[in-house]
């Protein structure tokens, strides 16, 4: 799905009313499953929209993103073969991602 629709779902969510999150892949290093500039948009139920990796790395995002929801922070994630936790979340293709997670305040 292109940013721009991403985009769109999180103003149609927010004039809902929902509380949001969205995560943004800001560097990349190797193999990543998506370019620097993707973006997942999560509401405070777990529903989302777009894609920041895939897979269980694309869950962990998920699950930091409903955290950064409850708290109002930022978050800057990495994930990557030097992370053993990298391993957990299934990024294992020898590449690595920062990826920014921001609440997006409604106004």
């Amino acid at each position: 799905m292109p940013n721009e629709d991403i985009l769109q779902t999180a103003r149609t969510w927010a004039q809902q009313g929902k509380q949001l999150a969205i995560a943004t892949v800001i560097e990349t290093w190797g193999s990543s499953p998506r370019p620097r500039g993707s973006q997942l948009v999560v509401d405070a139920s777990g529903a989302f929209t777009g894609s920041v990796s895939g897979g269980c790395v694309e869950t962990a995002v998920i699950t930091e993103s409903l955290a950064v929801i409850r708290s109002g922070q930022p978050r800057i994630l990495e994930y990557g073969v030097t992370n053993e936790r990298a391993w957990e979340v299934g990024l294992a293709c020898g590449g690595r991602i920062r990826i920014y997670v921001e609440p997006l305040l409604s106004h």
